[in-house]
């Protein structure tokens, strides 16, 4: 039987192929401005202006719809928000307010530092891992993990958990968020901010394949589920998600490209809700999933 937050969803699904597929390149009408030979540009432009009148209406839609989608089933779970060097403050504030639309909070802000991303520093990144390791109880870091997959697990012991409610953080916490702001790798906003069960990290300037996949498949292993997300252009060859989906590490968790777009945004937080299941998937406009979880 189709529900009426299923009809609802797959409305949203066609309005962000409107969106982010045809407006910015990715759709059919992306050939609109190599028309054919004898037909009218004028005709051409019209299209694409009615196409991007719907594209505008689609994102209304999803911001009007978003609480109905949601069913406030974030309620309890709270979320920490990770963001990486270059990523668009209204984009993250943006977010911020889809979270809280479905019910839940942001239990606390990390700021990653360009340092931490930068390849030039992984003596810096592998030495302060190895340092920290010797200072946690047994089991908290894998002993034999890579260098930066080893630093995502650190990032989950600062500020994330798999206790479905989240969890305060504790001395192992407080001594991470310490280090790590120490030694320039990341900026905690809230000393006290309590570790979550769900992870939403907003990808900005395109960082180096590698070390954002190994960092992603830590934190992946410390939290009940992690959500990626980039704006659009992250999902389309050789961006950041489309490099991360195509790494192993990119099945441990959900990415949505789009999330510069109110669509993509409320998309974002519908992938949130599928990782307290234990489901990922890519999704947006270059998602191969789908352009909205609808799971």
């Amino acid at each position: 039987m189709i529900t009426y937050r299923h009809h609802i969803a797959s409305l949203v699904a066609v309005f962000l192929a409107l969106a982010v597929g045809v407006v910015l390149g990715g759709g059919p009408l992306s050939e609109l401005g190599r028309a054919e030979e004898g037909s009218s540009t004028s005709a051409a432009e019209r299209e694409l202006a009615e196409a991007r009148r719907a594209a505008a209406l689609g994102d209304d839609f999803a911001t009007e719809s978003a609480a109905t989608l949601y069913g406030g089933k974030l309620r309890g779970h709270p979320a920490a928000l990770v963001t990486l060097p270059g990523v668009d403050e209204d984009d993250v504030q943006a977010l911020t307010a889809q979270v809280e639309a479905a019910g839940g909070t942001v239990s606390g802000r990390y700021d990653v530092r360009e340092s931490l991303l930068d390849p030039g520093e992984r003596s810096l990144v592998d030495s302060l891992g190895s340092q920290l390791m010797t200072q946690l109880p047994d089991g908290s870091v894998d002993l034999e993990a890579p260098t930066y997959v080893r630093m995502g697990q650190l990032l989950g012991v600062a500020a994330a958990t798999t206790a479905a409610a989240g969890a305060p953080a504790d001395a192992d916490t407080t001594a991470v968020r310490e280090s790590l702001a120490a030694g320039g790798l990341l900026t905690t906003v809230d000393d006290d901010a309590a570790k979550a069960p769900l992870v939403l990290v907003a990808v900005g300037d395109e960082p180096d394949a590698a070390v954002l996949a190994g960092l992603m498949s830590g934190l992946a292993q410390t939290s009940t589920g992690v959500v990626v997300a980039g704006d659009t252009a992250s999902g389309r060859p050789g961006g950041a998600l489309a490099l991360l989906r195509s790494d192993p590490a990119g099945e441990e968790l959900a990415t949505v490209d789009a999330a510069d777009t109110p669509l993509g945004q409320v998309s974002a937080v519908l992938a949130l809700l599928r990782q307290l299941g234990g489901t990922g998937g890519a999704f947006g406009a270059s998602g191969a999933e789908g352009a909205v979880p609808l799971g």
